[in-house]
């Protein structure tokens, strides 16, 4: 009994092989077009048979192709960029070819978010961690914009110390030495001279009137 049935599936496997052989060969040749615009073609596509142990096939750079395969072979057509599209030879092809126009549509794939970082290992992201500063909060980012109207209006209410007033002395004292050269000596000035004389003249005459 085991002998007849492995006859049996022997002869089966034998005729779906044969079945599978008989499929008439058809030749299979076309042109790849985006599907949004029929003038514009896809190149170097990816056309492989399922039908066929995945026997793989690959367009021209004007998007054409041709290439022998079996009525009713399964063809799904790849490139980078757009959606595969599956084209199924029809059976009873009594040309012996077959021609279409392979439309493949666009497709737009959004991937997640990906963020790289400056860290190489843990180790360096732990090491930047604990010496990173934090930014302020909104009370001392507050603190600081008024920071410089407190100083302003600390000057003007505010005693000043020693060491203001003997900045401000040093500064007068530098201030007199730059503009002593300009400071005109009446022991040189013919005009203080002249003064000088009339009113010792003037204070003679008044005391000799006086006499």
């Amino acid at each position: 009994m085991k002998y007849l049935l492995g006859i049996l599936l022997l002869f089966i496997a034998a005729g779906a092989f044969a079945q599978q052989q008989e499929k008439p060969l058809i030749q299979f040749s076309g042109i790849v077009y985006n599907a949004d615009s029929a003038k514009v073609v896809v190149p170097y596509v990816t056309v492989t048979n399922s039908s066929a142990h995945n026997q793989v096939y690959v367009s021209n750079y004007k998007g054409y192709f041709s290439f022998v395969v079996h009525e009713r072979d399964t063809l799904i057509f790849t490139s980078i960029g757009f959606a595969p599209v599956t084209v199924v030879i029809p059976a009873k092809v009594y040309t012996r070819s077959y021609t279409a126009e392979v439309k493949i549509k666009p497709q737009i794939i959004n991937l997640p978010t990906f963020r790289v970082f400056p860290w190489a290992t843990t180790d360096e992201f732990r090491k930047d961690f604990l010496s990173m500063k934090l930014a302020d909060d909104d009370l001392e980012i507050a603190r600081k914009n008024i920071q410089h109207i407190s100083i302003a209006s600390g000057e003007n209410t505010l005693p000043r110390d020693g060491e203001e007033i003997q900045s401000g002395y040093a500064q007068q004292e530098h201030n007199n030495i730059v503009n002593s050269h300009s400071t005109v000596n009446p022991l040189l000035n013919p005009i203080a001279w002249g003064t000088l004389i009339n009113q010792i003249a003037a204070g003679d005459k008044a005391r000799a009137s006086g006499n």
